[in-house]
């Protein structure tokens, strides 16, 4: 028997926030895994700029990973979790679908479905990365994760390029967002936010250095 669910029984909004390497993934997974086991009708979505791994599932840092169904934006994310009429969303990355994903997490939370988000709520020039921040002020429930400091090891609550994929992205004419010199803006999404160990570490407060702003020309 299908569950009638309407704005008069409201679902919920979960979030799981924090820098890169805290473990968001992981705990999203968890908390998917528990779902399930409770018997809960659940649709995964991931986005499919993230290319790190197989699109048809969640990989975290660690390698553990779940099915998942990679979307390319909002509009095609409604049509996948309309198809599926799911009790709980659970949607990984969710920085990359910006700003536009918060009125429709907001119809299906009203509708009766319980919303994870789960993603960036920082860019890698230490400022905040919407929706991410949008949805921590509207969730029943905010979990703000942190990282270990590759210097010191206190919690990192940011990352930051290494230099070495800060050049690529700003070097080769063709690279996703810009032409030769011209650097990416940390909230525009493209391929040059999406990356590992090779790319980014995390930092404390005291050891962020975040990238110097272009000089006026």
């Amino acid at each position: 028997m299908t569950t009638q669910r309407t704005a008069a029984h409201s679902g919920r909004l979960e979030v799981i926030a924090g820098p890169m390497f805290s473990g968001k993934s992981e705990e999203l997974m968890r908390r998917v895994r528990r779902a399930k086991i409770a018997g809960v009708k659940v649709a995964v979505i991931s986005h499919a700029l993230d290319t790190r791994a197989d699109l048809s599932a969640i990989t975290s840092h660690i390698g553990v990973n779940i099915p998942a169904v990679a979307v390319p934006d909002v509009a095609t994310l409604a049509e996948v979790v309309a198809a599926e009429d799911c009790e709980l969303v659970a949607i990984d990355e969710a920085q990359f679908f910006g700003p536009a994903l918060v009125p429709l997490v907001g119809e299906l939370v009203a509708a009766g479905t319980t919303v994870i988000v789960e993603g960036l709520c920082v860019t890698f020039d230490g400022g905040p990365f919407e929706p991410m921040p949008t949805f921590m002020a509207i969730a029943e429930d905010v979990l703000k994760l942190t990282a270990v400091c590759t210097v010191c090891g206190r919690d990192a609550v940011f990352h930051q390029r290494i230099p070495a994929a800060e050049a690529a992205a700003e070097s080769a004419d063709g690279s996703p967002g810009g032409t030769a010199g011209e650097t990416v803006a940390a909230t525009e999404i493209d391929a040059s936010h999406v990356g590992g160990l090779e790319s980014y570490v995390a930092r404390c407060r005291e050891h962020f250095a975040p990238p110097a702003a272009p000089s006026a020309r």
